[in-house]
């Protein structure tokens, strides 16, 4: 059985890879917990917004993860990294991130995604 670190970090890729093509919102709907929230800029989405909001976004053309952060223990984890992304005719985005897990039922849930944009 592979680490709780090795888990969280493969869980985040999984969740950007999704985010390419057009299963993101079903990727998320099952990933997220019910209380989950995502923290952007001047916002913060419950699960049902995050989820409306990822099914009307632009798939992500490209995107890519370093600087990979994990703290786990085998009920909660904490990922930080930095992504830089770019939709198809839009500016590149970078952005620090990042998300807190809680294990629940045998499997890992998203509690909390933040992104810092920039630096």
């Amino acid at each position: 059985m592979s680490s709780p670190k090795n888990e969280i970090e493969e869980l985040e890729r999984r969740g950007w890879a999704a985010l390419s093509g057009p299963d993101g919102a079903a990727f998320y709907q099952d990933a997220m917990a019910e209380e989950g929230l995502m923290v952007f800029p001047g916002m913060v989405m419950d699960k049902a917004t995050a989820i409306a909001t990822i099914r009307e976004v632009q798939p992500w053309a490209r995107f890519a993860i370093s600087e990979v952060r994990v703290a786990a223990d085998d009920n909660a984890a904490l990922v930080t990294y930095r992504a830089r992304a770019q939709r198809a005719g839009q500016p590149e985005y970078e952005a620090v991130m990042s998300s807190v897990y809680v294990r629940r039922g045998g499997r890992w849930l998203l509690l909390l995604h933040q992104q810092s944009p920039g630096a």
